[in-house]
């Protein structure tokens, strides 16, 4: 993590690491429209989660749920934008951020497990319903949550997280084997999660340029990644991704019995989730809206305006900012 970010953190509540933020009963109700961003973290099962907050609770929800190997500060910019008009909650996943990481002796990483985690966090925090916004690893919790209690799901916000196999393009075969054979991968494995370059290309992709990114973001994650733990950890749910892929066919079953207002946005330069990923969730919602924009996997890196544009003007056509 970079100092400028220790130090921003640090400000916002002095104890966090105990996980006694002055607000972390809660967050207030009477939070103005454009209130800041609080820092707050709540215990779940004895695990202290880490969550951005911001804009008003008696506006409509956006729960927010990040990537790898990212975290909720991927969505500060925004949540700052969004907050005048909607409430926003991004939880850092177990493991993740801010949020404690035990080791995988004392701590089940799945999905699974992940997606119980932020439910239990959305009942304490009293996030009744919601519309998910979904990137990356985002995608495999929050479809979890959807099949879990469809009631509270108003929509649903796609950016670069799969939900069908066309996504998976040529860069998945190692990662395939490695869930055929995890002792004989798990050292290649290992090695390109703790890649810089690797770390470094998760967000620039192919974009033609690479110049708009700023280097801090992926050498604070490529600083997380290397904390002591994190890698048997982060391996330990990437060989659980395979779980994601044999419940692709029910998150489509999901969409098609639902039919959750869907917004789709792809950065078309993602090195991770091929552009074919995006379509076939029109075979499931037909009247999704998908939008192809200039970015990589983390499309909101150089496309930051355009997503929060498409966001907003979706929600708004939908009736949904609006409780």
């Amino acid at each position: 993590m970079s100092i400028r970010s220790i130090i921003s953190i640090a400000a916002a509540c002095v104890s966090l690491a105990t996980g006694a933020c002055a607000a972390s009963v809660g967050p207030s109700r009477a939070a103005p429209a454009n209130a800041a961003m609080t820092y707050q973290s709540v215990a779940i099962d004895g695990v202290r989660v880490f969550y951005r907050e911001a804009g008003r609770r008696d506006a409509p929800t956006i729960l927010l749920l990040h990537g790898f190997p990212s975290s909720s500060r991927m969505y500060d910019s925004l949540m700052r934008r969004l907050a005048d008009q909607y409430h926003l909650v991004a939880p850092d996943y177990p493991g993740f951020g801010h949020s404690d990481a035990p080791p995988p002796s004392s701590f089940r990483y799945t999905f699974d497990h992940l997606a119980e985690v932020i439910d239990a966090l959305t009942q304490k925090l009293g996030l009744s319903r919601y519309i998910l916004f979904v990137q990356d690893y985002g995608g495999p919790v929050g479809f979890r949550l959807a099949l879990a209690h469809p009631e509270r799901v108003r929509a649903i916000v796609v950016q670069n997280a799969v939900a069908h196999e066309e996504g998976l393009g040529p860069l998945w075969e190692p990662r395939k084997a490695y869930w055929a054979d995890r002792a004989g991968n798990e050292a290649k494995l290992r090695a390109n999660l703790l890649s810089f370059e690797a770390t470094r290309l998760r967000h620039v992709g192919k974009s033609p340029h690479p110049e708009r990114y700023d280097p801090d973001t992926w050498a604070d994650e490529f600083a997380f990644l290397s904390r002591p733990g994190q890698i048997d950890i982060q391996s330990d749910l990437f060989y659980d991704y395979r779980t994601n892929v044999a419940s692709y066919p029910r998150w489509q079953a999901y969409l098609r019995e639902h039919k959750p207002p869907l917004l789709v946005i792809w950065g078309k330069y993602d090195p991770s989730f091929a552009l074919a990923g995006a379509e076939p969730y029109r075979r499931d919602v037909p009247d999704a809206e998908i939008h192809l924009v200039e970015g990589g996997h983390f499309a909101m890196d150089e496309a930051g305006d355009e997503v929060v544009a498409l966001t907003r003007a979706f929600l708004t056509s939908r009736g949904l900012d609006r409780q």
